[in-house]
């Protein structure tokens, strides 16, 4: 028991390289032997060493000492060096090569990961490896590799060695090369995945050279794609694919100067989408991403289309990502210019896109400048500010959901924008949008981004955009001479949403102070539809005496009593809150007392 202690002893303290040099050897004989357990069991050996080391070398890069890290990553070197110049001898047997591939890969992957020479010569493995072994084998064991060095984090050199690796492989695969493609690209869109929502700024280098990495596997499936006999479309639709989830992928980085950083890296994704037959139309309308899709759909292809989730987005930030970055206009030329001229005079496909980039603008994962030029494009698509009438001889209804989910996520900039020019121009792209939707739907969108405004300010703004569209089709009707029976259907909409503020559905009366900006434009909206029952042709006609005396006792006079004791409370105490609810509640009680006075006028002329 003490000689087996001691003998363990002394092999935990014998250097690394030492052991290591010991157990390659130990390998060769093996080798010599023929005996697979005796080779088996020396590869297993050789692999539990280097994968020591590179522990040793990973805590010391960890802490806080530069010359442990400086030490570690020497023996590192040496490591690397070791496994290298044994891989090169002109004796080396073809089974001891195979036995080595199975098991270094990912351990020569973390040793190469750090400082000084290790990088090129773990590079330099790992391809002898692709060179000399079975190009299957080694894409099942990379990809192995790359699953197992997700569970270290912050490893993204490790990765870029293995995709590098991978990408080589790829390229030596002869026959059935969609279903390896299918066995590689899960395992690549999974770290790439991974690492760009670990790595923060301080990362931005290494996420860079992943980028650059995940480019090589494209230039690897465009390579099979021209190697294949009349090209293969199935393959280009994976490729495209493919890089429009990296293109989303790209914009989602955490860059400090995501242009500088990362334009190149989508400006060569962008031409894997010419090569494989995606055109500006079809990323603008979402069309050619939805056809991709749809050919590989056909087969058993599910699971593995999972994998381009954020196919979708990449379209849309190809095109707005060819605005933001010069060399990519300039490769584009007028397309974009000729493309966005298709749609914006077809009306379907003008909505596909203004649709297609409401998932840019409501999700966290995509930083400012994006949205921004998000914005942009939308006002580009919807164009002159005018209401097209002829929208109501289309069927919009397929189109309702989408376009509901649009204005969300416009509102969503509208809100949260950190510049005020930009939360100006996401203002204007809502009133665009809405004033294209066909007016036989407009108060139906209007109504429910009212119901799920979370925001009294949201709300008030949107009350301003109902006052709009009642005085257009007041307008309207004035123009046609249009005649019913009580209150037409704009004016019915319009007391709805005024209804719905004053009258809320949780019941009781609104939350004052805090909602009074939502309050006082529901006012001023009821007061607009008073004073125009007032005026013109149709005067007196809007309003039965039910519907008046209903806002009177229901609406207004309960608001009366809530606002004079909120004011008369605050006017006793002198501090700033006091005096800026005050000053909130004025412009209510003003614009209340007014809406009493008319509707009263009109109760006495009924």
């Amino acid at each position: 028991m003490a000689a087996g202690d001691a003998s363990a002893t002394s092999s935990s303290a014998t250097p690394y390289p030492d052991r290591l040099r010991e157990a390659l050897d130990v390998l060769s004989q093996a080798c010599e032997s023929g005996v697979c357990d005796a080779l088996e069991a020396a590869s297993f050996t050789v692999s539990e060493i280097v994968d020591a080391a590179a522990a040793m070398s990973a805590e010391a890069d960890d802490g806080r000492d530069d010359g442990d890290a400086t030490a570690a990553a020497r023996v590192s070197e040496e490591m690397l060096r070791e496994v290298h110049e044994f891989l090169s001898r002109p004796s080396s047997n073809q089974m001891a090569i195979d036995a080595l591939s199975l098991v270094l890969p990912k351990h020569v992957a973390k040793l190469g990961a750090q400082i000084g020479g290790c990088w090129d010569l773990a590079a330099a493995i790992l391809k002898f490896f692709v060179m000399n072994c079975s190009p299957r084998d080694m894409l099942s064991i990379l990809c192995e590799a790359l699953d197992a060095a997700m569970d270290v984090p912050n490893d993204s050199s490790s990765f870029v060695l293995l995709l590098n690796a991978l990408a080589k492989v790829l390229t030596l695969i002869q026959r059935r090369h969609i279903e390896q493609v299918k066995v590689a690209l899960p395992v690549v869109l999974k770290v790439m995945c991974t690492t760009v929502q670990e790595c923060d700024e301080e990362h931005g280098n290494a996420v860079v050279d992943l980028f650059n990495a995940a480019h090589e596997i494209g230039n690897a499936i465009q390579e099979m794609c021209k190697a294949v006999v009349n090209k293969n479309k199935d393959l280009c639709a994976i490729l495209g694919l493919y890089s429009l989830q990296i293109i989303a992928l790209v914009s989602q980085s955490r860059q400090q100067d995501i242009l500088s950083a990362c334009g190149s890296v989508v400006l060569q994704h962008f031409r894997f989408l010419k090569s494989s037959g995606f055109t500006y139309l079809g990323l603008l309308t979402g069309s050619d991403a939805t056809a991709a899709t749809d050919k590989l759909s056909k087969e058993d292809n599910a699971e593995f289309l999972e994998w381009f989730s954020l196919a979708t987005d990449g379209a849309s930030l190809t095109v707005l990502w060819t605005f933001m970055y010069d060399a990519m206009s300039k490769y584009a030329g007028e397309e974009l210019e000729l493309a966005l001229k298709e749609v914006q005079g077809n009306y379907m496909k003008k909505w596909e896109a203004i649709n297609m980039l409401k998932c840019v603008l409501s999700s966290i994962s995509y930083p400012w400048i994006i949205k921004s030029h998000g914005i942009n494009l939308l006002l580009s698509l919807t164009g002159e500010n005018h209401v097209q009438e002829i929208n109501n001889h289309v069927d919009f209804t397929f189109y309702v959901p989408r376009t509901f989910a649009t204005l969300k996520a416009i509102e969503s900039v509208m809100m949260g924008a950190p510049e005020a020019l930009m939360r100006k121009k996401a203002f204007a792209a809502l009133k665009k949008v809405i004033s294209m939707v066909p007016s036989s739907q407009r108060f139906n969108i209007l109504q429910a981004l009212l119901s799920n405004s979370m925001s009294p300010s949201l709300t008030a703004i949107l009350l301003d955009l109902v006052r709009d569209e009642v005085l257009r089709e007041s307008r309207q009707a004035e123009n046609d001479c249009a005649e019913s029976d009580g209150l037409p259907p704009w004016a019915s909409h319009a007391l709805e949403l005024v209804e719905l503020i004053l009258r809320p559905p949780q019941g009781g009366p609104p939350c004052l102070p805090d909602h009074s900006e939502q309050v006082v434009s529901a006012l001023n909206l009821l007061r607009f539809i008073l004073i125009i029952d007032s005026r013109g042709p149709r005067s007196g006609k809007l309003f039965q005496k039910e519907t008046l005396q209903k806002v009177h006792s229901e609406w207004l006079i309960p608001l009366r009593p809530i606002v004079s004791r909120i004011q008369s409370e605050n006017e006793r105490g002198d501090s700033e809150l006091a005096n800026q609810i005050l000053c909130s509640l004025n412009p209510v009680q003003l614009v209340l007392y007014r809406c009493i006075e008319l509707v009263e006028e009109k109760i006495k002329g009924c």
